[in-house]
C-alpha cells in the first residue's frame, strides 16, 4: 500500500498505506506476531490460490518456477510455520482486475498496511467500513485539490482497479504491526517484472510513483516502454503519510498528478478519466 525516504541518503523501508515506519528486523531473527483480532490474513503460501487475470499467468509462472519466486515462498512458508501473522489474505489481488495492456495508470508505493483488517492487496486501499487511514486521508484531499472531486466517505478503490488503474506495490506482504517486515523477502524482483510487463503490453501508462522505493523503478519504467516503442510518463512525489506529504523537495500534496496524469492520457487520444469514489459523508 511506498514510504518516504527517512534520514539523510537511507531510505527507510515503512509501510506503504501504513503512516507507522519501523525498521525492518531480519526474517529469521524476528519472532512470531501474535494475532491481534480474527482479522483476515495470509494462511498459506501457495500462488496456485492467488487468482490473477490470465494475461499475467506466463510472467507469474516463471517468477515461481525460478530460484527467487521458490525462496519467496519458502520465507512465506517459514513465517506462517512460526505463527507469524501476514497480511493481506491475497497478496496478488491488484492483478485479478486487469491485463497488462489495460493499465492506463500505475500508482506504486512500498508494502501493505500492518494493521488488522487493512490491507485487502490493492495498494492504499481499504475495504468499506474500515477507517480511512491517514495516507489514504491525504490522497483524498489532493484528489479534491487538484480536481474538484468531493472527498470519499469510505477508503476502497475498487473503482479505480476496474477503471485501469494498477494498485501495487513494490512488497506484497507484511507482518502483524511490523511495517517493512517483508521488504528483504524478494518481493521486489517480482513487482520489477510486473511494471516492466506493464511497460511491454501497455500502449500508454502513467506511473505514479509515491516514495524512494517506488521511484527506483522509474528508468526500468522508461526503458522498458521505450524499447517496445510505448508511450510512458513517469510522476515523482513523497509518500503521502503525514510523516512526508509536506516535505521537500517533492511533497505529496500540491504535487497534482491526478490532473497531469488524466491530462496526459487525453493528450494521448484516450478518453479517460478518474472515476469518482462515492459521495461524501454527510
Amino acid at each position: 500500500m511506498g514510504r518516504p525516504a527517512g534520514r539523510k541518503n537511507r531510505p527507510k523501508p515503512g509501510g506503504v498505506t501504513a503512516d507507522l515506519f519501523a525498521e525492518p528486523i531480519p526474517v529469521g531473527a524476528r519472532a512470531a506476531s501474535a494475532p491481534s483480532t480474527d482479522a483476515p490474513r495470509l494462511t498459506h503460501a501457495d500462488p496456485a490460490d492467488w487468482p490473477v487475470h490470465p494475461d499475467w499467468q506466463p510472467l507469474l509462472a516463471r517468477f515461481w518456477a525460478g530460484s527467487t519466486g521458490q525462496a519467496l515462498l519458502a520465507q512465506l512458508r517459514a513465517r506462517l510455520a512460526a505463527g507469524a501473522v501476514i497480511y493481506p489474505p491475497q497478496p496478488l489481488r491488484a492483478l485479478t482486475h486487469l491485463a497488462p495492456a489495460a493499465v492506463r495508470v500505475l500508482i506504486l508505493g512500498q508494502d501493505p498496511y500492518h494493521g488488522p483488517g487493512q490491507a485487502e492487496g490493492l495498494a492504499f486501499s481499504v475495504a468499506p467500513g474500515v477507517k480511512i487511514p491517514p495516507s489514504l486521508r491525504n490522497i483524498f484531499k489532493e484528489l479534491r485539490r487538484d480536481l474538484g472531486y468531493s472527498e470519499p466517505a469510505q477508503g476502497s478503490l475498487m473503482a479505480w482497479a476496474d477503471h485501469g488503474v494498477l494498485l501495487l506495490n513494490t512488497s506484497l506482504t507484511v507482518e502483524d504491526g511490523q511495517a517493512g517486515s517483508h521488504a528483504s523477502l524478494g518481493w521486489q524482483a517480482l513487482t520489477d517484472e510486473i511494471v516492466c510487463e506493464v511497460s511491454r503490453k501497455s500502449k500508454a501508462c502513467v506511473s505514479l510513483l509515491w516514495g524512494a522505493h517506488a521511484q527506483a523503478k522509474a528508468q526500468a519504467i522508461v526503458q522498458t516502454a521505450a524499447r517496445h516503442g510505448h508511450a510512458a510518463h513517469v510522476l515523482c512525489a513523497n509518500h503521502p503519510s503525514p510523516l512526508s506529504a509536506l516535505r521537500a523537495p517533492t511533497p505529496f500534496m500540491g504535487c497534482g498528478h491526478f490532473g497531469q496524469a488524466q491530462a496526459w492520457l487525453q493528450a494521448q487520444g484516450l478518453d479517460w478519466c478518474w472515476p469518482e469514489l462515492d459521495a461524501p459523508a454527510r
